[in-house]
């Protein structure tokens, strides 16, 4: 299969051009618990798994709009396959933006910037400070996207003769280091209910010495390349908005398909299709809307935020507050309407192998994710509140 690389497209048109080949090796990427060679090399040929990169990494640095619109058809497509959207994409993306120079040059120059990364940014290990770097020893789990990924990216807290380093009062430092595969142990433990194809592995390290180029602060805004907004306003956002636009997907693609089965199938005991029965069409009515205003009020609110840091704003806790919750609420919806979809369904949406079967099952795994979890809700809450004024991790 041939592909023109072209990173200068929009991302829904790279997504397009992937399409054959994700929807025909889907149940392959499921039934090996990773993605398919087939599909990684295509997204590499056509350009899109560099699409976010800083342009210094070959990306297009699309806005957050642009990005929504690409998880969207990625997850649309195949949960999985969105899931490697929101996983492999930005961590790549924001690696070769925040890596110093040196670092820069050693993973992605060294390698023609056609390097996959994906990982656990949260910070499971610790280092001990050595001369040059680090030594570091943790072990992650769910790291996403590890099953293909050439680099791997591991939080860790670093520490000098024995103790944390502190950031500030009560708050440690934390940081990424990004690890070459053959210095990482995996122990796989990928056995779940949805996103099978994800490859999303756990793994651990033993002090593994990683050098300081190959290490950058977790929650910076300081870019050493790249010029888009996004990359001003750190990993956080990126991260929210990706969950956001994944959700979104998996779930219009029940939608979709509910519609188009609603047309010709009949429910035992029922007169006429589905389609015809009032109590579906006003479910449908119901959720499409639901579905609409959810992917509205997330791109409304990424969007005023990043016009307001190109125009040189800090980006407050409200700000981000804002983000963040709006990417809870599209989730919470999407997970009503798959909800909803799944019931209208009925016994098509349980047979192993369907598209309906498979997004059900992907929405309810990525929504137990904790980045879009209870807790982000009520540290925004309490930042609106006055409460808290800059709660770590928000």
């Amino acid at each position: 299969m041939t592909i023109a690389t072209d990173v200068h497209q929009s991302g829904p048109a790279l997504v397009r051009s992937v399409a054959d080949i994700v929807r025909a090796e889907a149940a392959d990427a499921e039934a090996a618990r990773t993605m398919t060679p087939g599909i990684v090399s295509a997204m590499w040929e056509s350009g899109l798994m560099g699409f976010m990169n800083p342009a210094e990494a070959g990306g297009a640095e699309p806005t957050f709009v642009e990005m929504l619109a690409t998880w969207i058809d990625m997850a649309h497509l195949d949960g999985s396959f969105g899931w490697i959207g929101i996983a492999n994409l930005p961590s790549s993306a924001a690696v070769a933006a925040y890596l110093p120079d040196a670092g820069f040059a050693e993973v992605f120059t060294a390698h023609d910037n056609r390097v996959t990364l994906g990982g656990q940014f949260f910070p499971n290990g610790t280092a001990d400070s050595v001369d040059g770097g680090y030594r570091l020893t943790g072990a992650w789990n769910f790291g996403s996207g590890t099953g293909h990924s050439d680099y791997v990216a591991a939080g860790f807290m670093p520490m000098v003769n024995g103790d944390l380093v502190w950031a500030s009062e009560g708050v440690p430092e934390l940081r990424v280091a990004v690890l070459p595969r053959q210095d990482v142990t995996f122990t796989d433990g990928w056995h779940v209910q949805g996103l099978k194809g994800t490859g999303s592995y756990d793994y651990n390290v033993a002090d593994v010495f990683v050098p300081a180029s190959r290490t950058f602060p977790l929650f910076t805004r300081e870019p050493m390349r790249g010029s888009s907004p996004a990359f001003h306003m750190g990993l956080m956002p990126i991260t929210a908005a990706g969950h956001a636009g994944w959700a979104l997907g998996v779930a219009k693609s029940m939608l979709d398909d509910v519609e188009e089965l609603a047309a010709g199938k009949v429910r035992m005991g029922d007169p006429a299709p589905l389609a015809n029965k009032a109590s579906f069409q006003r479910g449908l009515a119901h959720h499409v809307a639901m579905w609409r205003a959810a992917r509205l009020l997330v791109e409304h609110t990424f969007t005023d935020v990043e016009t307001a840091v190109a125009a040189g704003q800090d980006l407050t806790p409200h700000m981000r507050a804002d983000m963040r919750v709006s990417a809870v609420y599209a989730t919470d919806c999407s997970r009503e309407v798959a909800q909803w979809a799944h019931l209208a369904a009925g016994t098509t949406a349980i047979r192993e192998g369907s598209r309906l079967e498979r997004a059900f099952r992907d929405l309810y795994t990525g929504t137990q994710h904790a980045f879009i979890g209870e807790k982000v809700a009520t540290d925004a809450a309490q930042v609106w509140l006055g409460l808290e004024t800059d709660p770590i991790g928000l």
